[in-house]
C-alpha cells in the first residue's frame, strides 16, 4: 500500500504517546522484552470491493504481523477475485453465515499470535499500526487491550478523529465507563483472556464488539491507548447511521444481559441501571418515529414496567403501548415548527 493511500500527515514520533491507568507491575520492564506476535484477524460478508485495500495495508506494516487470518462468512460476492492477489498469505476459513461475532470467534481460535488484532474489512491500516501496539505491549505487559485513535473518513476526507472531546478514551475508571458507552475502538486483545472471557456473544449481531470488552473489563482486563491515528475508519452507507433502530435494541439487551454479572459492584450496578433505563429511552423515542406498531410497543412496555423511570415516562411509554400510532402523531405533533 503506498502511503497515498492514506488520509492527512503520517504519525513520525520520535516516541508514541500511550494512555493507561497506572501499571499494577512491582519493577519496570524494559522494551527489550521479546517481541510480542500479534494475529490481524478480519471477517469477510459481502465486502469484495473493499477488503483488498484492507489486507493490504495489513501486509504493509512496518512490523509485521505474525499471520493474517480472514474468515468468509458466508459471503455471496466475489470475494474470491478479491482475495486472489492475498493468497499463500492468508489464513482463509470459510463459513456459513453466522455473523461477525461468529465470525471473529472462528478467526481467534484459529490464531496462534499472543494478542488479535481487529481489521474491519472496509478499514485501512497504518503502517505503523502494530509496530505502535507493539511497543505499548511491551511497555506495558499489563494490559490485556490495545486500541489506537482512528481517522473517520468519508469520500476521502477526514471528518474526525475517533476520539474526541465529547468522546474521550476512558483511563480513570474504565470499569464504570465500559458500562455507559462503547469508547474502545478495534481492539488488540490478548488471545487468551478472550477466550477466557467467552469470545463474542454470537447471539448478537451487532454491539457484540462492546459487549465482548465489558466482560473483559469486569473481569479484570484493562486497555492502553496509542494516541495516534493509525486506523481510516471509512463511512460507507448504513455503517454509522443506518439500522438505528437494531442498534439501539442491541445495546438493550447488551445492558440486560451485563446485569447478570457477577463482578459488578453496587455502585456499578446503578451505573448499568442508568444506562440501561436511557438506552431503553432511546429505543422507545426511535421506533415511535421510524419503527413498526410492533417494536414501538415493545420498546415501551420495558419501560412502562421500570420503576425507575419517571411517571412522565412510565406514562408516556403506557400511551405508545396502548396505541402507537396516537403517540406516533403526538410526536408529529410536538416535534413540528411553531
Amino acid at each position: 500500500m503506498s502511503d497515498q493511500a492514506l488520509i492527512g500527515e503520517e504519525p513520525k514520533p520520535d516516541r508514541w504517546v500511550f494512555r493507561a491507568p497506572p501499571t499494577t507491575l512491582s519493577v519496570a520492564h524494559s522494551s527489550a522484552r521479546e517481541d510480542v506476535t500479534f494475529s490481524v484477524v478480519v471477517a469477510a460478508y459481502n465486502v469484495a470491493d473493499l477488503i483488498g485495500e484492507a489486507l493490504a495495508s495489513a501486509f504493509a506494516q512496518t512490523s509485521p504481523a505474525h499471520e493474517v487470518i480472514v474468515v468468509d462468512d458466508g459471503s455471496t460476492d466475489d470475494l474470491d477475485t478479491a482475495l486472489a492477489p492475498f493468497l499463500g498469505r492468508i489464513k482463509l476459513i470459510r463459513q456459513p453465515n453466522r455473523g461477525p461475532g461468529a465470525a471473529r470467534n472462528a478467526a481467534v481460535e484459529a490464531a496462534t499470535g499472543e494478542f488479535v488484532v481487529i481489521l474491519d474489512a472496509d478499514d485501512v491500516d497504518h503502517p505503523r499500526r502494530i509496530e505502535a501496539l507493539g511497543a505499548l505491549a511491551r511497555e506495558r505487559p499489563d494490559l490485556d487491550v490495545l486500541t489506537t485513535d482512528a481517522d473517520l473518513v468519508d469520500a476521502g476526507r477526514v471528518l474526525r478523529r475517533y476520539y474526541t472531546t465529547s468522546h474521550t478514551f476512558e483511563v480513570d475508571d474504565q470499569r464504570r465507563a465500559i458500562l455507559q458507552r462503547n469508547w474502545i475502538f478495534n481492539p488488540a486483545m490478548r488471545r487468551e483472556r478472550h477466550i477466557e472471557v467467552g469470545g463474542y456473544d454470537t447471539t448478537l449481531w451487532r454491539a457484540q464488539d462492546w459487549e465482548c470488552c465489558i466482560r473483559l473489563l469486569l473481569s479484570g482486563s484493562r486497555v492502553g491507548l496509542v494516541d495516534s491515528a493509525l486506523v481510516q475508519y471509512r463511512e460507507r452507507p448504513g455503517r454509522l447511521t443506518g439500522a438505528r433502530i437494531p442498534l439501539l435494541e442491541a445495546r438493550v439487551r447488551t445492558l440486560e444481559k451485563t446485569r447478570h454479572h457477577p463482578a459488578l459492584t453496587h455502585a456499578e450496578r446503578r451505573v448499568l441501571d442508568d444506562s440501561l433505563r436511557r438506552a431503553r429511552q432511546r429505543l422507545a423515542a426511535e421506533s415511535r418515529r421510524r419503527g413498526s406498531a410492533a417494536e414501538a410497543r415493545s420498546a415501551a412496555m420495558a419501560i412502562a414496567r421500570d420503576r425507575g423511570s419517571t411517571s412522565g415516562a412510565r406514562m408516556r411509554a403506557s400511551l405508545t403501548a396502548l396505541a402507537p400510532r396516537v403517540a406516533r402523531c403526538l410526536d408529529r405533533k410536538r416535534d413540528a415548527p411553531a
